[in-house]
Parts: structure tokens; C-alpha cells; sequence
């Protein structure tokens, strides 16, 4: 008898072991690395100055071996971006949002309070869908305008992954530059590895 009652107390053991261990909230895999990566943002995003596929999400593409969706359109405000939010991002239900958003609205202008309260917006309604979202934020010495606070700001409200310049060591350097404002091939390498990182820590 006492046989039997250690054989079930063993049995009772192994099973709890296994629940414990095997199924804890901390082994479970992220779920959101396995859907679709897209990559949300202006002229930095598409590309500008790049040679054919080497814009910075088709080398992100490549350093993780699955595909990439380059949503990138040249020009883009945090307002425009926000109007067609739904159709290149929400509706394709990512697992990972990287975006590169505001250096027009510096450039034209925009008040920071009206950028980051579309790239709040942007960031809570990717969010809201469980996607993970990792920001590439811009800082400029000269002509910053409290920028740079602002996504670190932004940030801190949304609990985004940021990286706080993207741009940092890139922006000025005639090796890494197409033209005044956007990378080449190289500059788009390093952005490409920082989004990686930031992906893959």
C-alpha cells in the first residue's frame, strides 16, 4: 500500500515540476517575433539615396533572415503618416513596428506638440494590436527644437523601445552620406544593425 501512495506522490511531483518549469509565463515564447516586421516612416524608411535593395529594410531583412515591409513613403509628416496608418500597418497585423518619423516636421516646421501627439497616436494604435514597436528618434544640435526630448518623451508615455538618435555618427559623414540629409549604403547598414539590436537584444 505504502508502494502505491509513494508512486502517486512521484507521479504528482513530476507533473507539478513540469507545469512549473515548462509553463511558466517566463518560457513562453514572444509571440510577436514570429509575425510580419514593418518598417513605418518617411524618405529614411524608403530608402532616399540607396542602391537597388539597400535601403535599411532590405539589409535588416537580410541580418534576420526573414522578410522585411519597407512602408516608407519620402516626405511623410506624422500627420500624413497617421492617415494611412490603417491600411500599410494596422490591417497587416504586425508583430514588430519600426518607425522613423518627424525629421519632416522639423524641417517644415510642425510644432513638436502636434508631431509627437500623431506619433503618440501612431505608436498607441500599433500598440493596441500587441505589436512590439521600436522608434529610431533624431536629435540635430543646431536646429533640435526639443525634438530629441520629445521621443524620449514619447517613450516614456508609451513604453516604446527607443533609439535615442539613429542618426548618431552617421549625419555629417561624407562616407556614410548620399546627400546633406540621407544615408548611403553604409549609413543604411548602421541603421539597419541598430534596429537589429534593438530587435534582437
Amino acid at each position: 500500500m505504502k508502494k502505491v501512495i509513494y508512486f502517486i506522490l512521484a507521479i504528482g511531483i513530476f507533473f507539478l515540476s513540469y507545469v512549473v518549469f515548462f509553463h511558466s509565463p517566463g518560457a513562453e515564447p514572444d509571440e510577436s517575433n514570429h509575425r510580419t516586421i514593418i518598417c513605418f516612416g518617411d524618405s529614411l524608411t524608403y530608402g532616399t539615396g540607396a542602391s537597388q535593395g539597400m535601403d535599411y529594410p532590405a539589409q535588416l531583412s537580410q541580418m534576420l533572415n526573414r522578410p522585411v515591409i519597407n512602408a516608407g513613403v519620402p516626405g511623410d509628416t506624422t500627420g500624413r503618416a497617421l492617415k494611412r496608418l490603417e491600411r500599410d500597418v494596422i490591417s497587416k497585423s504586425p508583430g514588430i513596428v519600426l518607425i522613423t518619423l518627424g525629421g519632416n516636421d522639423l524641417k517644415n516646421g510642425v510644432s513638436k506638440d502636434t508631431a509627437f501627439r500623431n506619433l503618440r497616436q501612431i505608436v498607441e494604435s500599433i500598440q493596441k494590436q500587441g505589436a512590439k514597436v521600436i522608434v529610431g528618434g533624431l536629435k540635430f544640435q543646431l536646429r533640435d527644437r526639443g525634438y530629441g526630448k520629445g521621443f524620449e518623451e514619447l517613450a516614456d508615455q508609451t513604453g516604446a523601445v527607443l533609439i535615442p538618435n539613429i542618426f548618431e555618427g552617421i549625419m555629417g559623414d561624407r562616407k556614410l552620406m548620399s546627400d546633406p540629409i540621407h544615408p548611403n549604403d553604409a549609413g543604411y547598414k548602421i541603421i539597419a544593425q541598430r534596429f537589429h539590436a534593438a530587435i534582437s537584444p
